[in-house]
């Protein structure tokens, strides 16, 4: 009966604050991945915004293509005309 209540210390004494200090280091790491997945979230929102005029990009090839074409034909009348 003795062996059973120094079992019991030792468990309360000894095991359960090393429990506790664990669990203390795990509980401060999942608020650290949550932080960390905050600030994650807001750069990927800032990028959503970023990627706003993409579809305008389609215009602006358009436009530099008719712009490379009539530089092609004053390039070839210089050579004409030279």
């Amino acid at each position: 009966m003795t062996l059973w209540w120094i079992g019991n210390f030792v468990l309360i004494a000894v095991i359960t604050p090393v429990v506790i200090f664990l669990l203390l280091g795990v509980l401060k790491a999942g608020v650290n991945v949550r932080n960390s997945l905050e600030d994650i979230a807001g750069v990927g929102e800032a990028m959503v915004a970023d990627l706003e005029p993409v579809p305008q990009l389609v215009t602006t090839v358009g436009l530099a293509d008719e712009t490379t074409a009539g530089l092609a034909r004053y390039g070839a009348a210089l050579d004409r005309i030279l």
